[in-house]
């Protein structure tokens, strides 16, 4: 598909995106299937509204340590999209969420102009608790293989950034680029506010660039209950997946939630 066909799809609210990284933790993002951008997109539909709103009742208490998951029984999802990449996909994130009440967690790339180009779209969205915003670094450093002052530079003007833009700072949630972190990196994280490393479970596998089917094949295995799945704002071809992921979703009868509709701090 080329460049224009693509952003008239936006436009016209028809793609709405959801995105991955690594199928787990640490692991490669790159995958054996390569996007196809010669093929024929099949026409899609908007998705009907999802129809189960996050749980209520009380949130369940963070769990110590590096979480991959949702704790407790339940039918809650947390699809969390890092980077921003593309400005592209960052806007159909945000019509996907405006079009389906989907909640969703953003890990901020703060260098990225997507999160400036789109902000007074997400700001709202950030207020009303649909979307939340937590700190994935300045600039997706590898926080292993940096110097310390590095790692507290990378993760505090990632904060700077999301309060001085959206009011926020992420706190006490951050996910360190490509899963890499250790006990230095958490410590740093920790003087800063960010307490609780986020990893995940399952992955639409997106952090490069792969096929629309690929993508779907990701969502059909990692789409299941209390798992918080990871997926990347950075290729389009989730903004042509909007169908088939709700369509996942709302089989399976589960709630797309922020973090915060289902954890707090003890």
């Amino acid at each position: 598909m080329d460049r224009r066909r693509m952003l008239s799809l936006l436009a016209a609210g028809t793609a709405a995106v959801l995105t991955g990284c690594h199928a787990a933790q640490g692991e490669s993002a790159v995958a054996d299937e390569v996007y196809a951008p010669e093929a024929v997109d099949p026409p899609v539909a908007p998705p009907s509204p999802l129809l189960r709103p996050p749980p209520g009742g009380p949130r369940r208490p963070i769990p110590a340590g590096t979480i991959t998951a949702l704790p407790g029984p339940g039918s809650s999802m947390a699809l969390t999209v890092d980077d921003g990449v593309s400005s592209e996909v960052v806007g159909a994130y945000i019509r996907f969420a405006r079009d389906t009440g989907a909640r969703l967690t953003f890990f901020v790339t703060a260098c990225y102009d997507s999160w400036h180009v789109h902000r007074d779209e997400l700001r709202p969205l950030v207020e009303a608790g649909q979307i939340q915003l937590a700190n994935h670094t300045w600039a997706h450093a590898d926080l292993t293989a940096v110097s310390e002052s590095t790692v507290a530079d990378e993760l505090s003007r990632c904060k700077l950034f999301l309060h001085n833009t959206f009011g926020v700072t992420g706190a006490p949630y951050y996910r360190p680029p490509f899963g890499r972190h250790n006990a230095t990196v958490d410590r740093i994280a920790g003087d800063l506010g960010y307490t609780v490393p986020v990893m995940w479970y399952g992955s639409l596998s997106d952090s490069g660039l792969i096929t629309e089917q690929y993508l779907v094949e990701c969502a059909h295995k990692y789409f299941n209950p209390q798992t918080i799945v990871i997926g990347h704002a950075n290729f389009p071809p989730v903004t042509r997946c909007y169908r088939q992921l709700v369509d996942i979703v709302r089989e399976r009868a589960l709630s797309l939630v922020t973090l915060d509709d289902v954890l707090t701090v003890v």
